[in-house]
């Protein structure tokens, strides 16, 4: 039988961190001598309909724990993204209505499902507003657990009370009910990406005040989106949905900067390819392993064949003419730099976007999308109609 510290490594192994130091192990050997399973938890917020790359780095090391036999716990935050949470943001989140985040909800439980094994002996399925729609009584017990002193000591609060930004108070109620989620479930194990590490080290001060023994907690390092800059993230438009089409998901891959790469090779648990291979050829290979993850061998060729055919054949000149361009707060308002890159009218640039006639690393632009982030378009191969291209840089 292994021992508990060689599981421990196993289990935080390509994590970013163990908090604090020594409690996986310790965890499993009381469980061990229980005979007892862990109970490992992860709360995801239904903001969006869907889940994306960036999910599946915490989801598959969840995947990890109900393999060696322990029971994961997901919980959807059907009642947290009532508040939105507040992480690294310089700004409120808007609110979602109750039907959105409903619809949401029914949505995360389906796709958690192509990842997470959801044998009920090591799958179990919570809502927090099972235990967050309490009395005030015990709301006002919750609140007694934490002070404004320990909120403000996080990065985003702090910077923000510094700068006189607002802070309402609803936002700095989001730690503690993600907190008082480890209570309700009784977690002896936590995980979520780095810009959770606050929410969680929280959550085991929650569970002290109630009388519970402290949960470990691993963080595991954030997903860059297809900018290769910013957290993967349906607000950035930088994300890879896992339900997303073949095609969408090969070609949204390629766009992926060549810096960028290592990160996802290790993250997404791909194999890299061997030693001179090119690069394009490895972003090829990391775009056939994604595709066939969420859907088949035979769905990561038909995406690479349709990907040559329409994008790397559409005779995309070698000495491709770059256009520099400039972006107000990080957004480009894309007629205005498609009529100076390519020399046409602000309005016929317009109408292209409007009629799905321009190409953004060979994916057509959504035709209700008139601004784009700079870093999406940083470093993009920009088509008009059938062989008008340009290279888009910022300008520096």
């Amino acid at each position: 039988m292994e021992s508990a510290a060689s599981k421990s490594a196993q289990f935080t192994r390509n994590a970013a961190e163990e908090l604090p130091a020594g409690a996986l192990e310790a965890k499993l050997a009381l469980a061990a001598k229980e005979g007892r399973p862990l109970r490992v938890k992860l709360g995801l917020d239904p903001t969006a309909p869907d889940i994306h790359l960036g999910h599946t780095v915490v989801l598959t090391k969840l995947r990890e724990f109900q393999d060696e036999g322990h029971r994961v716990v997901l919980i959807v935050g059907d009642y947290t993204a009532r508040v939105g949470d507040p992480s690294g943001r310089s700004e409120s989140r808007p609110v979602l209505t109750a039907e959105e985040i409903l619809s949401n909800a029914k949505s995360y439980e389906a796709q958690a499902g192509r990842i997470l094994d959801q044998d009920p002996t090591r799958y179990e399925l919570r809502f927090n507003s099972e235990w967050l729609d309490m009395p005030m009584a015990e709301l006002l017990a919750l609140v007694r657990t934490t002070t404004v002193a320990q909120l403000l000591e996080r990065e985003d609060f702090s910077k923000r009370y510094k700068e006189g930004s607002p802070i309402s108070v609803l936002e700095l109620l989001y730690p503690l009910m993600q907190g008082y989620d480890s209570v309700a479930i009784e977690s002896d194990v936590e995980l979520g990406g780095t810009d959770q590490t606050f929410n969680i080290l929280l959550g085991r001060d929650i569970q002290r005040h109630y009388g519970q023994p402290e949960q470990a907690v691993i963080t595991m390092p954030i997903l860059p989106g297809i900018d290769g800059v910013d957290k993967m993230s349906k607000t950035k438009g930088n994300e890879i949905a896992i339900e997303a089409s073949a095609d969408e998901m090969f070609g949204r891959t390629m766009r992926l900067p060549d810096q960028a790469m290592g990160s996802w090779f290790e993250l997404l648990a791909i194999p890299t390819p061997p030693d001179g291979t090119g690069p394009r050829d490895t972003k090829v290979a990391l775009a056939k392993a994604i595709v066939e993850r969420f859907h088949d061998r035979a769905a990561a060729d038909a995406a690479e064949a349709q990907f040559v055919s329409q994008f790397a054949e559409h005779e995309v000149p070698d000495d491709l003419e770059q256009f520099s361009f400039t972006a107000q707060d990080g957004i480009v308002h894309l007629p205005l730099a498609l009529a100076e890159a390519f020399g046409i009218s602000r309005s016929e640039a317009r109408r292209l976007v409007e009629q799905g006639g321009v190409k953004v690393g060979g994916e057509p632009v959504d035709s209700a999308q008139l601004d784009l982030s700079a870093d999406l378009l940083a470093g993009a191969v920009v088509q008009i109609g059938r062989r008008r291209f340009k290279r888009f840089e910022i300008a520096r």
